[in-house]
């Protein structure tokens, strides 16, 4: 029996929201007023997908994005616990669903060399087209209310799981890391043994908190973190047990 670890990727394997830190290509580095004006709450894609189009206007071409992406830096004691894990892989099954997209996290990932640690990537699709210009679709369609239109965490972690069992694999525990809003759909589907890692002083902590306040607080332990050295004590513990 493994563990299962759920990571964000955003301001949880990086220390930074891929999708803006991309801008650094845009002339001055920064978008038109116009550009980031046109961006609808819940339709984050659809808004990246303009911008891709205009740094494509621009001639920003692929090996620059790509360069770009690889100096993104990670999160405190990322690197350490990636390492970790990679050394006691035996022991976990490890997933991303990020509200990101393939191309931005297979740059990331192969740059530093931690493609290995992850079994499964779930993130939006993206692509180069024949010109050059890079798009992205939407992950999938879901009818949860509480989620961005492209994409319901909690929906993937399930068919994830449910994919697990008719393949005869289950998980001791789900070991969830992450930082955002859409990463509370996902943590309200984790049972009693379960634990949800929220990033300390970011938005999941406090929507975890907020829930507790209105006596409804979520079923699994949570256990709050800042660097990923916290994280590799507690998994170490895991081992142990």
């Amino acid at each position: 029996m493994k563990f299962l670890l759920v990571f964000d990727f955003d301001h949880t394997i990086i220390d930074e929201n891929s999708d803006t830190w991309i801008v650094k290509c845009a002339p001055e580095k920064k978008l038109p007023n116009e550009l980031r004006n046109s961006y609808r709450p819940g339709h984050w894609t659809d808004y990246m997908g303009r911008v891709f189009a205009y740094l494509g206007d621009r001639g920003v071409g692929e090996d620059e994005m790509r360069s770009t992406m690889a100096a993104v830096p990670f999160t405190p004691g990322l690197v350490d616990l990636l390492g970790f894990i990679i050394k006691n892989k035996e022991f976990f099954d490890c997933i991303i669903i990020s509200d990101s997209n393939t191309v931005f996290i297979d740059w990331i990932l192969k740059a530093a060399d931690f493609h290995k640690v992850f079994d499964e990537v779930f993130t939006n699709p993206a692509a180069f087209t024949s010109t050059g210009y890079l798009t992205v679709q939407h992950f999938h369609t879901h009818h949860c209310a509480k989620c961005p239109k492209n994409l319901c965490k909690r929906k993937v972690l399930e068919e994830f799981l449910e994919k697990k069992l008719e393949q005869g694999a289950s998980y001791t525990q789900i070991v969830y890391i992450g930082d955002g809003g859409n990463d509370l759909c996902p943590v309200t589907f984790l049972k009693k043994g379960d634990i949800a890692m929220p990033r300390q002083g970011y938005t999941l902590e406090k929507k975890i908190s907020q829930l507790s306040q209105d006596l409804s607080p979520v079923e699994c332990s949570v256990l709050v973190w800042s660097s990923g050295v916290e994280i590799i004590s507690y998994l170490k513990q895991l081992l142990k047990e």
